[in-house]
């Protein structure tokens, strides 16, 4: 099961990942601003699920393109 592939074969697969989470961020955002008041519940859901894809996009944007995104402007450990 273990598949040797070529940088361009792992950075297509990369990209696809990113361009995965980048859509399903753009759903939960979707759904969690559609849900609003109404369902509390769901709309906590939604909201962790949108950072949670965000937090992936970030990732695999900083894998791509190595300190394109300028400094974070969330959490990061530092005082």
């Amino acid at each position: 099961m273990t598949d040797v592939v070529d940088s361009d074969e792992l950075l297509r697969r990369i990209r696809r990942a990113r361009a995965c989470a980048a859509e399903e961020e753009r759903s939960w955002r979707a759904r969690s601003a559609e849900l609003g008041p109404a369902d509390t519940g769901a709309a906590r859901d939604a909201a962790v699920r949108t950072l949670a894809y965000e937090a992936v996009t970030r990732v695999l944007d900083e894998v791509l393109r190595p300190g394109s995104r300028g400094p974070s402007t969330g959490f990061d450990g530092a005082d």
